[in-house]
């Protein structure tokens, strides 16, 4: 299923994927747990690009550190320029190998993983080159490829529950989908 500007159901569904990437990052927070160390943002950008295609996966991951930003001012203004470059490319490019490549969905995962992470690195560098300063979301750090370093490290365990638990609820969207498309076409 790939996001149809002429589908009220392509926005609504892409309006609660960002609505549930900023609640859930936001009740991470009032538990005190790590946002930078589960990635719970991170889930439900993939899961836009996964089932519905690059154009939701982008459109998630450009929205929803924004919306988060303003409405419970995480991420920092510091980092959200670089964060918002990372969910857009985790969403573009789920979307792109999944449904342009069709490749299965741990291969999009593992390459939307690592082609954000790439970006992150570059959208850090760039920073870089224009602040003079590295910044990532655990803080100020001394140069870019610490920056990056960091950011890897602490979100390990975030990247384990993303592999583990991303294709099968994938799975079960899918499937349910498949049957509501079936029972609609049954009556």
């Amino acid at each position: 299923m790939t996001l149809k500007y002429n589908d009220i159901r392509s926005y609504v569904l892409t309006a609660l994927l960002v609505m549930l990437a900023v609640f859930v990052p936001w009740v991470f927070h009032q538990f005190h747990l790590a946002g930078a160390t589960f990635l719970p943002m991170h889930i439900f950008v993939l899961i836009a690009g996964l089932i519905f295609g690059w154009r939701a996966g982008l459109l998630v991951g450009l929205f929803t550190p924004l919306v988060s930003h303003f409405i419970s001012g995480m991420p920092v203004l510091n980092v959200l320029p670089q964060i918002v470059i990372e969910l857009s490319a985790y969403g573009f490019i789920a979307g792109i190998l999944r449904q342009r490549y069709n490749l299965r969905t741990i291969w999009s995962l593992l390459g939307a993983i690592i082609g954000g992470r790439m970006a992150l690195l570059l959208a850090i560098l760039v920073t870089y080159l224009i602040a003079g300063q590295s910044y990532s979301p655990l803080g100020l750090a001394a140069n870019p490829l610490a920056s990056f370093w960091s950011t890897i490290k602490q979100g390990w365990p975030g990247i384990a529950i993303q592999l583990a638990f991303i294709p099968a609820i994938i799975w079960l969207v899918e499937k349910f989908i498949t049957r509501d498309t079936e029972d609609r076409r049954v009556k």
